[in-house]
């Protein structure tokens, strides 16, 4: 429905403006003028007196005498890269898009010759062109990097061929030969041959050697061959780096050798090699080479190259012999450097020219292997390109920016400048009022550029030191004004078009300028900032372009459209701004009155420089959809967008009436702009035409009326995102186009326009001329009296001052970027005016504030004096709550961020913790720990074991099975021949034999192998190596790798072994310290009562016997102390207040507990500990003097005496019983700790045969991972040669073809030789025959005139020109011998004249001499050339046959080298590594000297030596048994004599300790202790039960406590929670009570009138919100659709039509 109604109503407008839009229809075209740009790429000499370079989509051409440009334009978009040949005039240059093409133009008819398509997808990165023939080679990018020669006159692709990865830099033909090329990239030079026969032509590629990066050469060995490589007779056969390193493809012939490696250790081989398989390279094998950076030919065909490194390199192209030149004499070079870095080379007579990127151009002199170098001109920049003409009379140079100089070579050297660039891209262009004579750029660096429309020259530039952003100049005087990136704005004087000045620059505020717009009669200026505000200033500079004030709008502004019509009074301005979040526009739309410069400034702003709303009629309004440009119609008040998510142009129409608020708009007018990407739209001057670019490049003109395009034109491209801006003249006859990528400038014109539609736009420019004639002549005279002030004041000064600088003021001013903006002053000046205002009222509040200051200081004196309960928080004195609630927040936000800091470096820490923890603790199954000895320095490790993992169990298992198998094998083989070979013995004796069979191999499977045999003692741990293979039967690989698992297995149960040994001894460590510590308590106590001075001694782990508490941190390990909020550490001091209270309530409360502590000390029993300090109290009268005593009291002091001695008595029974329960205590701990040490003493000692044991079978398993490496490269090594011969093989498959192809091509074409050859020769023969009817002198005249031949004038070259060329007269092409038969031909005609026929000669005849004569040159001419072909086929064939030799040669070597590596492989594969044990200092030798050729040995059978060895053996053992027995008789001799000594003392002892025991006095105590068995076990019960007695009490004690306390909280917490339900129940009652009576009261006034009403009211809301709600769904059902309408046109657009072939 809306749909359709948008139809309807874009139906009747165009139906109204049918008619004012009819003139349009006719055909009006735009074409380019001139195009302006700087050279991005190099330029190139077309001939002597013309340069080209690309610019955009334009070759431009500029002639050097006149100064005259060329245009050329790319039909297809950008141009690429650009070639030119000067001999021929051509110029070749490539598009840049998907299939690229390459063109081929003629100079200067700028015609197309031909078009030349390749198979490349992408781009083409290098086009060079022969010297003289018709040879064009071009580069592709990714993913070809395809060669390819073209003959481009036929358009045919001679060869090609594909280096994949190689990114070549730069590309030349041999100016002497066209058949070398050389290309060149920064890691690589090669050399490319074009060979060709008839009309084949192929490539050969040679690469150069490059030396290393300080100028010296690598001597590498031959990487296939390596035939002079050292012999190792232990470790195997030597091999090259490619073999070790597991390489058999193509890779491993550039793979370089690395021989040192095998002077290593075994295991770092092992490393080494295993290492290589992953590596493309060797790590330390990696030579720095040097860096090519640019090459050039000389005469000789030989190459300069230069280098990064700062070398110069000569190359020979025959034989590609690389020679680095040297300094002939230290040079000084700028800036401290060591070397010159080359950017670009030109060779010259006698040496070369070379530019550094110091921006100086050296001179090379060079004299056979050395250089001299001198400084020939010096730039402000880097020089990347030097070219000489195709004369040498001039030397172009290019800078870094794209400035171009012409030297010009003479008696009197001349540099002149070409192109000077600008300093930055251009930013945006704007004509000078008219707009028909100069006009304005403006680059990014804040350069301003005054050119001439007629050929785009530069008369005028000024510098503004910064960086710009917009440019715009006044239509109503000669001034600009340029906007910054620092806020600045900058008005220029444009008075003098060749010397512009700044006249005032306004600093508007910190925020970047984005936008200037002029209204169209220049009345003001209209500056966008980033941060949404629009400042409105005079732009007359009579006025000093007075600031009106700013409005503020939304930020990022796109767009500023003005409409200043002649006859209105306002201006209206238009400012487009996004809403991204909502995805729509937003257009704000106010007004300026003229007169706005007469009004007081009061009227229309405010203090702060705020235009005023009501002043301005600020409208807002908003497009439901996005739009990326917008401007203000003139009539109608209509605005036309430019959509940017869809390619539509829309016009709106804004509403008459006025409004509040936001007002949406809907298109009135839409139209598709055939334009992608997001675009831009301008208004003309005339208000009649719109212009719309966008990223695709195209400009189109439109009737404003219909929105229709009636002028299109593509002026650049998308490659180059599109045209940035455009400008049209006020009086519409020029536009400029600026891309925004490709840096060009475009000026177009009308080609065709109607005569109505250039006469509307001319009036209208006419009448906005004169109405400002008067405005512009007056401003015109006030910069022009400034000027000449200006001039005057520094007329002392102009002298020294540049014409492309500033002058000394202008200077000052830019450089003075500290003042204060606009804003800020205004913002200032309104605050010192209400500080003015206000200050009475000010002084008396900040007196009050005093005043309340004191009073709150008393306040808080006074609350500091006042109890607990009474005192208020410090923050209840705070006045300012929201300035404390603003610190607070900022303080928590700060703390929340280093919260949040530290949390994230705590997890940074937790997972590096969990990574360890994970990798080196939770990953084993046994944990790496020590064991430490009690007394003695022993430390003992155990083996950290992971867990083997399931894939390793189960090749175990397969192994053993599989070994277990072999042996049964071999055993059933072993009971079958023995069966066979002893069918014939009787029962018996076979019987017998099994028995001893059996008893065998029951040793054999005890035994297993011997230990020197085994190579370890494994077997000592009780590792079983009876599943072993024997080391002198490792042959296969197999075998190898199951003896490597099996070695890992008895590893494994060695170190499994030790380490159960080792739990072992730790948990008795464990027991032993338990023990001591249970003992050291009872000897704390002893010590404790009899007072000592003794330490105890605990021995306890140490962190390397509990590795796993590095893994917990305890709280001691912490510095920092912990943080406890306020509020915790008041909530701790409470609850430790209150139990300090309970407790003491409690002890007031406790009568028992005080009469005990009264009564008998606090304890019931008096135990036997407590004799030493139990003391006897004297008695009272003990004061008094002994005479004074009574006889009771006397007794009592008897009494007293004999308490005291028989408490001394027990008391030292007491203590010497304590001192011998202790000398036990501590005896018994000595002992069993030195037991404890002694052990683990032992433990130490297997430790240390455990690790040699594993060593041993390390060792082992290296050896063999080395023998399986040295069997890998082995096979590497015959794989890579057997896929070297495959490949030879069919390399000399393809020579053979070559040469019988070569061979036939050649006899067909001699065939063909020799029938012109025998046909010349016949026409020499035939000669007299054919002129037989005429006399004999006759023919002799005729005869010597059929052999003279004309001469050919040869083009001769002027003698200057002929001394500058440094290559000489250049061999000719094709292309030069048909000009030359061609002149030949022209001048026979000269001889076929009738003035040289002889006399007498019948004019017939000679006309028939001149033909036959003619036939005869022709023919000789063929045969010249049929020679020079048969030689090149010849020399092709003979190349071909070389190649041929060689590769036969080769396959040859490979064959040879394959026999060698078999005869090693062989040779090695049976020479096995033995590992043998030897007994320490049994075997020595001196220096090592150890035989390692045994060709002199004898190889003698086992069991011979066995016998012998036997035999040997018993009679050793019979030796041993009689020396046993003599030995055992004398050693029964002295032990019966030192059995009688020990019972000798043994009765001695006994008599002794007899007479003791006599003597010794008995207690009853010590009769106790005698005669009890367990008399500690009977005391330690005693306290054990009165201990259990006093717990029990203890316990039931701090029950009944808990229960006391649990209870009194229980009834505290229910107390509070009454009080606080009371309390709320209280506080409710009363507001209810209010409330009740509040609400009796409302009900009896109002009654129930405003309850009918509130109802009404709701309703009606609710009314309300629904038809909103259906306004809403009918224009989503609007745009719904409208979005449905386009998807299904999109669809039919790109559904695929089928067309029937």
């Amino acid at each position: 429905m809306s749909q359709g109604q948008e139809r309807d109503e874009v139906t009747t407008s165009a139906s109204v403006t049918a008619s004012a839009s009819a003139h349009y229809s006719s055909g009006a075209s735009l074409s380019v003028r001139w195009v302006q740009g700087f050279p991005s790429q190099n330029v190139h000499f077309v001939n002597d007196q013309t340069i080209c370079y690309p610019s955009g989509n334009y070759v431009i051409f500029i002639n050097l005498e006149t100064k005259k440009k060329t245009v050329l334009q790319c039909i297809n978009g950008i141009v690429g890269v650009v070639a030119t040949n000067a001999p021929g005039e051509v110029v070749a240059f490539s598009d840049r898009r998907l299939k690229p093409i390459i063109y081929i133009y003629s100079f200067p008819s700028l015609t197309r010759k031909n078009k030349l398509k390749g198979d490349i997808l992408l781009d083409y990165t290098l086009l060079c062109f022969s010297y003289c023939g018709t040879y064009l080679a071009s580069y592709s990018s990714l993913p070809e990097f395809e060669l390819t020669l073209w003959n481009w006159e036929s358009s045919v692709i001679l060869c090609k061929k594909s280096n994949p990865g190689m990114d070549v830099t730069q590309m030349s033909f041999n100016p002497m030969n066209w058949h070398q090329m050389c290309l060149s990239s920064p890691s690589a030079v090669s050399v490319w041959t074009i060979e060709r026969s008839n009309q084949e032509h192929h490539f050969r590629t040679r690469l150069v050697k490059l030396p290393l990066e300080d100028g010296t050469f690598l001597n590498e060995t031959d990487v296939l061959f390596p035939t002079s490589l050292q012999k190792d007779l232990i470790y195997g056969p030597i091999l090259p780096l490619s073999a070790i390193a597991g390489l058999v493809g193509e890779e491993a012939e550039t793979f370089r050798f690395f021989w040192w490696v095998f002077l290593l250790p075994v295991t770092m081989i092992a490393v080494l090699t295993h290492g290589c398989y992953s590596l493309p390279k060797p790590k330390d094998d990696i030579y720095p080479l040097l860096h090519p950076t640019m090459h050039c030919w000389t005469p000789s065909s030989d190459l300069y190259v230069g280098c990064e490194e700062g070398h110069l390199l000569m190359i020979n192209t025959e034989t590609l012999k690389v020679t680095v030149l040297q300094k002939a004499e230290e040079f000084p070079v700028p800036d401290g450097a060591q070397l010159i870095n080359p950017l670009i080379l030109a060779y010259q007579k006698d040496g070369i020219l070379a530019s550094g990127i110091d921006g100086v151009i050296y001179s090379f002199i060079i004299k056979d292997s050395k250089y001299q170098v001198k400084t020939f001109l010096e730039f402000d920049g880097p020089v990347p390109h030097l070219v000489f003409s195709p004369s040498y009379k001039m030397l172009l140079i290019q800078t870094d920016k794209g400035s171009v100089y012409i030297y010009k070579f003479g008696a009197e050297p001349v540099l002149d400048k070409v192109l000077d660039a600008c300093d930055g891209k251009v930013q945006t262009v704007s004509f000078i009022t008219p707009g028909n004579k100069y006009f304005l750029t403006l680059t990014s660096s804040g350069e301003v550029s005054i050119l001439s429309l007629e050929d785009g020259t530069c008369t005028g530039r000024i510098f503004l030191r910064t960086q710009a952003t917009a440019l715009a100049c006044c239509p109503s005087s000669l001034s600009a004004a340029v906007g910054t990136v620092d806020g600045y704005v900058y008005f220029l004087n444009l008075i003098d078009a060749e010397s512009p000045q700044l006249i005032h620059q306004a600093y508007l505020s910190q925020s970047p300028v984005k936008t200037l717009n002029y209204d169209q009669r220049g009345i003001f200026l209209l500056v966008g900032t980033e941060e949404g505000n629009i400042f409105v200033i005079d732009s007359r500079p009579s006025k000093s372009f007075q600031i009106f004030g700013f409005t503020e709008t939304g930020k990022d502004i796109l767009q500023i459209s003005t409409v200043s019509v002649v006859e209105s009074d306002v201006v209206e301005v238009l400012v487009l701004s996004p809403l991204p979040e909502m995805g729509r526009s937003r257009m704000e739309y106010f007004t300026l009155p003229i007169m706005l410069p007469e009004v007081v400034p009061e009227n229309f702003s405010d203090e702060r420089g705020r235009l005023k709303d009501d002043f301005t009629h600020k409208y807002l309004y908003e497009v439901e959809h996005t739009l990326s440009s917008a401007v203000l119609g003139f009539t109608g008040s209509k605005v036309y967008g430019f959509c940017s998510q869809v390619p539509y142009i829309c016009s709106y129409i804004m509403p008459v009436k006025e409004h509040t608020g936001v007002c949406v708009l809907k298109p009135h007018q839409k139209v598709q702009s055939k334009q992608y990407g997001a675009g831009t739209i301008y208004m003309s001057s005339h208000g009649l035409w719109l212009m719309t670019i966008a990223k695709c490049g195209i400009l189109c003109i439109r009737d404003m009326f219909s929105l229709e395009t009636f002028v299109r034109c593509r002026s650049h491209s998308h490659q180059g995102q599109g045209i940035q801006n455009m400008k049209m003249s006020m009086d519409g006859q020029n536009i400029l186009v600026n891309g925004k990528d490709d840096n060009t400038l475009v000026y177009l014109k009308w080609k065709r326009l109607g005569s109505n539609i250039a006469n509307e736009i001319f009036e209208h420019c006419h009448q906005l001329v004169l109405s400002l004639s008067k405005t512009m002549e007056k401003e015109s005279e006030y910069l022009a009296s400034w000027r000449d002030h200006q001039d005057v004041s520094q007329e002392e000064t102009a002298e020294s001052q540049k014409k492309l600088s500033l002058d000394s003021s202008q200077e000052d001013l830019v450089a003075d970027h500290k003042n204060t903006p606009w804003t800020q002053q205004k913002m200032e000046e309104a605050i010192k005016k209400e500080v003015r205002m206000f200050s009475p009222r000010r002084k008396e509040i900040k007196r009050g504030i005093k005043e309340l200051a004191q009073i709150i200081a008393l306040m808080m004196e006074e609350n500091e004096k006042v109890d607990v309960i009474a005192k208020l928080d410090e923050q209840e004195f705070c006045l300012d709550a929201d300035e404390l609630e603003r610190l607070h927040d900022e303080c928590e936000e700060e703390l929340a961020k280093m919260r949040k800091d530290v949390e994230m470096h705590n997890l940074a820490k937790s997972y590096l913790t969990e990574l360890i923890r994970e990798e080196c603790w939770n990953s084993m199954a046994v944990k790496g720990r020590a064991l430490k000895c009690f007394h003695i320095p022993y430390v003992v490790d155990n083996f950290p074991m992971k867990e083997r993992t399931e894939e390793e169990l189960q090749e175990l298992s397969k192994v053993m099975q599989q070994k277990k198998t072999e042996i049964e094998c071999l055993k059933l083989r072993k009971e079958i021949v023995e069966a066979q070979s002893t069918a014939t013995m009787v029962k018996e004796h076979r019987e017998e034999e099994d028995e001893e069979e059996e008893d065998e191999e029951k040793a054999v499977k005890t035994t297993s192998l011997p230990n020197y045999l085994l190579g370890s003692l494994s077997t000592d741990f009780g590792a079983d190596t009876s599943l072993l293979t024997s080391q002198l039967e490792l042959h296969s690989r197999e075998e190898k790798i199951n003896q490597i698992i099996l070695l890992k297995d008895i590893i494994y149960n060695i170190k499994k072994t030790f380490n159960s040994e080792f739990d072992a001894a730790y948990r008795q460590k464990e027991i032993e310290i338990a023990r001591v510590k249970e003992k050291n308590v009872r000897i704390a106590e002893i010590i404790s009562d009899l007072e000592l001075d003794e330490t105890v001694w605990q021995p306890v782990f140490e962190d390397s016997e509990k590795p796993e508490r590095a893994l917990v941190v305890e709280d001691d390990e912490i510095s920092f102390k912990k943080y406890i909020p306020p509020w915790q550490q008041d909530k701790t001091e409470l609850l430790k207040s209150r139990e300090m209270e309970r407790l003491q309530q409690a002890r007031l409360s406790d009568a028992r507990q005080r009469g005990l502590m009264d009564m008998m000390g606090g304890v019931l029993e008096v135990k036997k500990e407590d004799i030493l300090r139990m003391a006897i109290p004297q008695p009272s009268f003990m004061s008094k003097a002994d005479a004074l005593w009574s006889e009771d009291e006397r007794k009592q002091f008897k009494e007293y005496e004999k308490k005291v001695k028989e408490l001394n008595e027990e008391r030292d029974k007491y203590r010497k019983s304590l001192e011998a329960e202790l000398k036990k205590l501590q005896s018994s701990i000595q002992e069993n700790t030195q037991n404890f040490d002694e052990h683990l003493k032992r433990l130490f000692e297997r430790r240390v045969k455990a690790e040699m044991v594993v060593n041993q079978e390390e060792l082992k398993i290296n050896n063999l991972v080395f023998s399986l490496l040295l069997d890998e490269e082995l096979s590497s090594r015959e794989q890579f040669l057997n896929n070297y011969l495959s490949k030879k093989q069919e390399e000399k498959t393809k020579t053979s073809e070559a040469i019988q192809k070569a061979r036939e091509d050649l006899d067909v074409f001699k065939e063909h030789h020799d029938t012109v050859l025998a046909e010349d020769k016949i026409l020499d023969r035939s000669f007299k025959k054919e002129f037989s009817d005429i006399s004999g002198h006759q023919v002799d005249i005729l005869y010597k005139l059929f052999k003279r031949r004309p001469r050919v004038s040869k083009q001769k070259t002027q003698a200057d020109v002929t001394s500058l060329v440094p290559y000489g007269e250049r061999p000719g092409s094709a292309k030069l011998n048909k000009e030359n038969f061609a002149q030949l031909m022209k001048a026979m005609d000269e001889l076929d004249n009738v003035n040289n026929m002889p006399e007498g000669l019948d004019p017939s005849v000679w006309e028939h001499f001149c033909t036959t004569r003619r036939a005869k040159v022709e023919n000789e001419y063929k045969v010249k050339q049929k020679a020079a072909c048969l030689l090149e086929m010849t020399t092709f064939l003979r190349k071909r046959m070389e190649d041929d030799d060689a590769v036969h040669h080769e396959i040859e070597r490979v064959f040879h080298e394959l026999v060698r590596l078999q005869d090693e492989k062989v040779r090695y594969q049976v020479n096995l590594t033995v590992q043998v044990l030897l007994k320490q200092g049994q075997v020595e030798l001196e220096n090592f000297q150890l035989t390692l050729e045994y060709s002199d040995a004898i190889l003698i059978n086992k069991n011979i030596i066995e016998d012998l060895n036997s035999v040997i053996r018993t009679q050793g053992q019979k030796k041993v048994a009689s020396m046993m027995e003599s030995k055992e008789v004398h050693k029964g001799i002295y032990q019966i004599e030192w059995e009688h000594k020990k019972m000798e003392m043994e009765m001695e002892d006994l008599n002794q300790k007899a007479w003791d025991i006599q003597m010794l006095f008995f207690s009853r105590d010590r009769q106790k202790y005698l005669n009890e068995p367990n008399y500690e076990t009977v005391i330690a019960i005693q306290i054990g039960i009165m201990e259990q007695t006093i717990s029990v009490i203890d316990k039931n004690h701090k029950k009944n406590v808990e229960n006391c306390k649990k209870l009194l909280k229980k009834l505290g917490k229910y107390s509070n929670q009454k009080d606080i339900a009371n309390y709320t129940l209280s506080c409710n009652l009363r507001e209810e009570l209010v409330a009740v009576s509040e609400r009796q009261d409302i009900c009896n006034e109002i009654g129930s009138k405003l309850t009918c009403e509130k109802i009404a009211r709701e309703r009606y809301d609710n009314l309300m919100k629904q038809q909103k709600l259906t306004n809403i769904s009918k224009q989503q059902a609007e745009q719904i659709s409208i979005l449905q309408a386009e998807v299904e046109r999109l669809r039919m657009k790109t559904f695929p039509a089928l067309v029937p072939m």
